[in-house]
């Protein structure tokens, strides 16, 4: 076996070693609003001397391009200068079309400088654009962007690492929103918490991302009901001139990605992928079996210079089963056995936009539908052989279909977005499941079918001074539904926001946005009844959930590769839905596999979230990436019954990562990930509650004590991923492997102990089971490997 690997190696590097490929890199430059071509525009490769000029056509060619991952710099009289994407040349001639922005003045009497970094006149502060490249070859990442996004600041990161649970700002996984080119998807998870978001493993395949505007706060008006961050993928487009094909073979998973034309007017990108997740989580020896599938695709087509349409669509089906097989299960394993249920999800998104480019105004249109079937099953001590052992039996679906028009108007430098939105959402459910409450066990049964109408409007006026050194912003939004009274006035959803960015010195700016951001509680908290049938949280008469944020802070940029930012923020959490059973905020949970809002709610919780962060990032420049991010953060509600505040479970403290990676020659990068999470509070478990024989037969698992709530915190987790890629570039074809370490450091991490029914009666009290603590210790290095081959 190792000689026939070392064989294929040395055919490999041989054919490598023939010759040295080069390729071109086409395309096009046009103006953004009236979509004509601009001649004579001057392009070069970023960093670098290469260049060529546009024709009178606007067309450009720069050959000889050896392949590699790549950004242009463009630049044109008359128009702000411009740093794209990053791209890779591969196997073929790379194609791209690059749309300028007119400049309210000639760059002869100003002058802009060229970036990367991004900012939009809106959101100057809070916004991090991520490239594919740190998507791609992030450490211990896997491909997966709800990892990438671990290395910026704010974010909080699961130290167990098999949950991709987005925790900003010390904010909860319910209280983010995710788009693909426009068009709103439910969730980014497979085996996602309803009425939350995390999950195992990413939905959307990375190498179909282009890159991604993570939001942290200062929330554009056209994207509502998200208090704590927003992700906006954006997609690549399929290839105008050849048809490329690529095999993904994956630590978790192989697929196939296909993009490419269909005449001069349409492009495609799709890809599917098959998982095999549950054989590594059996490697591992983990307590539960996932298996997902998952495929999407985006199709543009261009009517003309003035008219296109995307079509885009997402789906995956996911399976759960147990690893039942007990032996060599840690005490810790068999807990999760016992307790987690069997989850089958089904989700989809499609959706289309339409846009109208009219001179100094765009017309989007945008119309999708969405739909989450989940489905969890749970019998007690995992035996079927009777269905009196079944305690959970819960079936929901949620389907939305939003419509959302959009017009874009620039003004010399001010810029109107106005716009609205409707929508309707089906909720279905169907519960049989067995509770204790009020010290008595019940089976709590009863179906639900909700159809809600939700409607907004939104609008922003924004001035950009034309050498950039201000900008401000004034937006407003309302929402409102037909669920209640308590939600169907608009005028009580006003969210207004406000943004500032100027210039103090050289390359120094201070940026800053207030605002007011509302969110629906979820469909599950909605649709909530009781076994009489009523309509509970109806009756409880809850409300949009609001936060207010203020954000402030400084940036450098000591060169066009480097940004250094220190932001401050402050967000104060009202109407927040809080447990009538607990009496804790719902915001506080969410980060299992359980679904989340399923109980009786009202809106009175309240709650802070308020923090500084340091972020260092060198971009792409000398062959280097690295990004290096501080966060303290305080996530605090307060106590209904004394009015004190006390911490959230998101209240980790201090967050700190240092990630890099770093392309050495003949197509080897190295990367590396460093991360620290401060610990997380926790609830002690509630022994005597827990060892009662109704109450641990009821839900076959122990109740946390609700009067110690958080009280205890857990240790500082550290860990280290590494990673290797090498590439190989052919005619016509590419080959790619990387190896990555996930926890190189074999760092253990220990959990908060639980507690478990041994099922032996307690001799000294017959209505008890004897009770078994549980340490939880986890950590293991977990290497993996991968190829591609695209051709």
């Amino acid at each position: 076996m190792k000689r026939a690997i070392l064989l294929i190696a040395l055919i490999i590097n041989g054919l490598y070693s023939f010759g040295q490929i080069t390729h071109a890199i086409k395309g096009n430059i046009i103006d953004k609003k009236t979509r004509e071509p601009i001649p004579y525009t001057n392009v070069i490769i970023w960093n670098t001397t290469t260049g060529a000029q546009s024709d009178s056509l606007g067309s450009f060619i720069l050959l000889k391009v050896k392949p590699g991952t790549y950004r242009l710099q463009v630049s044109s009289i008359g128009y702000n200068p411009y740093i794209s994407s990053e791209f890779m040349v591969s196997s073929k001639d790379k194609y791209i079309t690059i749309e300028l922005e007119e400049n309210s003045k000639q760059l002869g009497e100003i002058t802009v400088k060229a970036t990367p970094f991004r900012k939009a006149a809106e959101s100057p502060i809070a916004l991090r654009v991520i490239g594919f490249t740190e998507i791609e070859k992030s450490a211990g990442a896997n491909r997966d962007i709800s990892r990438v996004i671990q290395s910026f600041p704010g974010v909080a990161s699961s130290p167990a690492g098999y949950r991709n649970d987005l925790i900003v700002r010390g904010g909860g996984p319910s209280e983010n929103r995710y788009y693909i080119d426009g068009v709103e998807i439910p969730n980014i998870n497979h085996f996602a918490t309803q009425g939350a978001s995390g999950g195992p493993v990413g939905i959307i395949n990375a190498e179909l991302i282009r890159e991604t505007d993570f939001y942290s706060g200062a929330f554009p008006a056209n994207k509502n009901n998200a208090m704590s961050s927003v992700l906006d993928f954006k997609l690549k487009d399929g290839s105008t001139e050849e048809h490329n094909n690529s095999f993904v073979l994956g630590s978790s998973d192989f697929g196939f990605n296909t993009d490419g034309h269909i005449g001069k007017k349409v492009t495609y990108i799709a890809s599917i992928r098959q998982s095999y997740l549950q054989y590594l989580f059996k490697a591992l020896n983990l307590p539960f079996l996932p298996t997902f599938t998952d495929a999407q695709f985006k199709t543009k087509i261009k009517f003309d210079k003035k008219n296109e349409l995307t079509l885009l669509g997402l789906g995956a089906i996911d399976n759960m089963t147990l690893n039942t097989d007990t032996v060599g299960q840690t005490d810790a394993n068999k807990y999760i056995i016992t307790t987690l249920p069997i989850i089958r999800q089904n989700t989809y998104t499609l959706g289309a936009v339409y846009k109208h480019f009219a001179g100094k105004q765009v017309q989007t249109l945008v119309l999708s539908t969405n739909r989450l079937f989940n489905e969890n099953t749970k019998y007690r001590n995992n035996d079927e052989s009777s269905a009196a052992n079944k305690i959970l039996d819960y079936r929901s679906s949620e389907q939305e279909t939003k419509l959302r028009f959009e017009n874009s108007s620039r003004m010399n430098s001010f810029r109107l977005i106005s716009g609205a939105n409707a929508e309707v959402a089906s909720y279905y459910n169907r519960t049989n499941q067995q509770l204790y409450v009020n010290n008595q066990s019940l089976l709590l049964k009863y179906a639900t079918d909700l159809t809600i109408f939700k409607y907004g409007l939104f609008g922003s006026l924004s001035y950009e001074q034309p050498d950039g050194r201000f900008t401000a912003s004034l937006g407003v939004r309302t929402d409102a539904n037909s669920y209640s009274s308590e939600m169907n006035n608009p005028l009580k959803q006003l969210s207004p926001r406000f943004s500032l960015s100027y210039q103090l010195a050289q390359n120094l700016f201070i940026n800053g946005n207030v605002g007011r951001y509302y969110q629906l509680p979820s469909y599950t908290v909605l649709g909530y009844k009781d076994n009489n049938g009523i309509v509970i949280n109806r009756a409880n008469r809850v409300k949009y959930i609001y936060s207010d944020q203020i954000v402030v802070g400084f940036e450098h940029r000591p060169a066009n590769y480097i940004r250094l930012t220190l932001e401050g923020f402050y967000k104060k959490y009202e109407n927040g839905l809080l447990s009538l059973a607990d009496s804790i905020p719902l915001s506080s949970k969410g980060n299992d596999y359980n679904v989340l809002g399923t109980e009786s709610v009202n809106s009175t919780a309240q709650g802070r979230a308020y923090g500084l962060e340091l972020l260092a990032r060198w971009f792409g420049y000398k062959n280097l990436n690295l990004i290096a991010a501080y966060t303290y953060v305080r996530s605090e509600f307060k106590n209904p019954k004394t009015g004190n505040y006390i911490p959230s479970s998101w209240d980790n403290r201090h967050l700190f990562t240092l990630t890099g990676g770093y392309t050495l020659p003949r197509n080897w990068v190295i990367g590396a990930k460093f991360r620290a999470v401060g610990g997380a509070p926790y609830t002690p478990y509630d022994v005597e509650k827990s060892s009662l024989k109704s109450a641990w037969d009821a839900q076959n698992r122990p109740y946390l004590d609700y009067s110690r709530y958080n009280t205890l915190r857990l240790k500082t987790f550290t860990q280290l991923d590494m990673r290797v890629d090498k590439t190989y570039f052919f005619n016509k074809w590419m080959f790619v492997f990387y190896f990555d370490i996930q926890n190189a450091m074999n760092t253990k991490y220990n959990q908060a102990p639980v507690i478990t029914s041994t099922g032996i009666t307690d001799p000294a009290n017959p209505d008890k089971y004897i009770m078994k603590n549980i340490n939880q210790r986890n950590g293991t290095i977990v290497p993996s490997i991968g190829i591609m081959v695209e051709f």
